[in-house]
């Protein structure tokens, strides 16, 4: 079947994150927003089809999800990732950054340290600091182009940290992490005693030649120190409905989570939710492998304005997601300037670097997920006035 991912949705008036906040971020309205993490591409059909047919029912009660949405859940996971995971394994969760702070809440106290590895996506530094505990960092190392793990730095701040906050894959560099890589993340946290929270919400967004390996399915061991959080979200452009997974086989951490989010009442979610969730993830493999092969050609026509131009900005080669991690070190410019340029030159609104954390002084993130007229267009305009 083919998808229309070429055409161009308002999205204007929508009460839309993306674009009507666009004055509060950028201090003006005529630029072209690339930034949050939500795409510009219709969300399926297969999905819009089950909310209606469910709205068109007069009431919204309070509602359960069923065995077809858990099924969705465990068929996906084993369709997608090669994981055969059990029904009472899943809990539910209005966010994979609410999860994160739940984990807080639930597996550490006061004072406890909280290991991060920077640049990464700015909500898991608050997720240990808003709660008084210690954000531990152990940078990434960039070099050549692509980012590795220090692992002696990892394995020196591990000894003091009781979570291990992981993206992966990484957002914001792309980095789909090997089964080296995992067995030696792994290994670390469980010679230290520390329960890895794996956020893996862009696992089904994978470029060709790579493969996501969830960290839980290393070993049984593994998974017994592992919180996996999923989510539709990013896949489906799902955003909205709030409604993400945890996968936890060790039955005393899901039982801590579990109280937490019960504690707080938000473990009913919304009908709505659910009901988006079962239809993507029943109906939305084919739709998956349209979006990334769209996806990689707009990644195609960023690299290549870049090359032709003999840009002084530098792709960050992505291994998975629809963002691409710029470099902008040679251009000269501080951050403030690179900012300034971006939003009142070149008339697009991205991610500023510095908000991943240390690391990502110089970068500029950017989301591919619109139509290719748009993606063309931005690649021009930035460009152009970074010459």
């Amino acid at each position: 079947m083919m998808y229309d991912f070429d055409k161009i949705v308002e999205r204007e008036n929508t009460s839309s994150i993306k674009y009507d906040m666009r004055m509060q971020m950028f201090g003006k309205e005529d630029i072209t927003p690339l930034w949050v993490a939500d795409m510009d591409f219709e969300t399926p059909d297969f999905v819009r089809e089950a909310i209606v047919k469910r709205a068109q029912h007069p009431i919204y009660g309070y509602s359960l999800r069923g065995e077809t949405y858990t099924n969705s859940i465990i068929d996906w996971v084993e369709r997608k990732h090669d994981w055969k995971i059990n029904e009472d394994w899943i809990v539910f969760s209005p966010g994979i950054v609410p999860a994160l702070n739940f984990a807080t809440l639930a597996l550490t106290k006061p004072g406890d340290a909280i290991l991060v590895q920077p640049p990464v996506y700015f909500p898991f530094f608050t997720a240990a600091t808003d709660h008084d505990r210690i954000l531990t960092e152990s940078t990434l190392i960039y070099k050549h182009g692509g980012y590795t793990i220090d692992f002696d730095d990892f394995a020196a701040k591990a000894k003091y940290a009781k979570l291990f906050f992981f993206s992966s894959p990484h957002n914001p560099t792309g980095r789909v992490w090997t089964r080296e890589e995992l067995v030696q993340i792994a290994s670390i946290c469980l010679d230290n005693d520390v329960i890895i929270v794996s956020d893996e919400i862009h696992n089904d967004l994978i470029f060709p030649n790579k493969k996501h390996i969830p960290i839980a399915t290393i070993s049984d061991e593994i998974a017994d120190i592992t919180i996996t959080c999923i989510a539709p979200s990013k896949t489906f452009n799902l955003a909205g409905m709030a409604t993400s997974s945890l996968i936890i086989s060790n039955h005393n951490l899901r039982e801590k989570m579990q109280t937490i989010i019960d504690s707080l009442h938000i473990s009913l979610g919304n009908v709505f939710g659910a009901i988006a969730s079962e239809a993507a993830y029943t109906h939305g493999y084919d739709w998956v492998i349209a979006l990334m092969e769209y996806v990689s050609g707009n990644l195609d026509v960023l690299r290549s304005t870049l090359i032709s131009t003999n840009s002084r900005i530098k792709l960050v080669e992505p291994e998975a997601t629809y963002m691409a991690w710029l470099d902008f070190n040679d251009t000269g410019y501080d951050d403030d300037k690179i900012k300034n340029i971006i939003i009142n030159e070149a008339k697009l609104g991205l991610s500023h670097g510095p908000i991943f954390g240390v690391g990502g002084s110089g970068f500029q993130r950017i989301n591919l997920a619109s139509p290719r007229t748009i993606v063309s267009s931005a690649s021009d305009r930035l460009c152009k006035v970074f010459k």
